[in-house]
């Protein structure tokens, strides 16, 4: 096992900290293909229950697609809003929680439930480790993008099953995640949620129990 520098180290826990939801992109920079193509390609080397990779993409690039993206989100998004009062309220309606009409790319990330890859494995007793299989195989992709100075936003306001059935995508195949591509506005190592003080971070220890 490769043992690597403390100066690799300390760029890895860079490029962690400057990893953060982006939501505010430049709308006249496409991504070139290439580069893209790229990115994705470190969703190859992400670890996946039974060596099933169950991660499926959609490129949301119509018109009709986005639109009735969009459309989802507003809709999530204002019965969302419905679940709070008072200044909470008043400060979610000032939320960007979306980049969808400015980002160039759009992905759509499925888990394929039904996959035969991996013949079951590890899947038996906990099914749900392929979802979890997808969002690491997310997370490699959403670093490596950071990498290339791109930014990536998650949204997670959607009606999912709503979604699969606008983008006609196979019997199975379960939304984890919706995501805005592009070049970041600005960058920043605080989170959003945490400038405009809807949440804070916790200490890690404040996480870890012992039993």
């Amino acid at each position: 096992m490769n043992q690597f520098p403390p100066e690799f180290r300390d760029q890895l826990n860079d490029l962690m900290r400057w990893r953060r939801d982006v939501r505010h992109f430049h709308d006249d920079k496409p991504v070139p293909d290439e580069l893209l193509g790229q990115v994705l390609d470190a969703i190859r080397l992400a670890p996946s229950v039974g060596l099933s990779e169950p991660w499926r993409i959609v490129t949301v690039k119509s018109d009709a697609a986005r639109a009735k993206a969009l459309a989802n989100f507003e809709a999530a998004n204002a019965e969302a809003l419905n679940g709070y009062s008072g200044d909470r309220a008043k400060k979610y309606a000032g939320l960007k929680l979306s980049g969808m009409r400015d980002a160039p790319v759009h992905l759509a990330v499925f888990c394929d439930d039904g996959t035969d890859k991996g013949a079951g494995l590890g899947a038996g007793t906990m099914p749900e480790a392929r979802r979890y299989s997808v969002v690491s195989a997310i997370m490699n992709f959403w670093l490596a993008a950071r990498a290339h100075g791109l930014g990536v936003g998650w949204v997670s306001i959607i009606d999912p099953l709503q979604l699969a059935t606008d983008l006609d995508v196979p019997e199975g195949w379960a939304l984890v995640a919706y995501l805005c591509v592009g070049w970041p506005i600005e960058a920043s190592l605080t989170p959003e949620l945490e400038k405009v003080e809807w949440e804070k971070r916790d200490a890690l220890l404040a996480r870890v129990l012992e039993r």
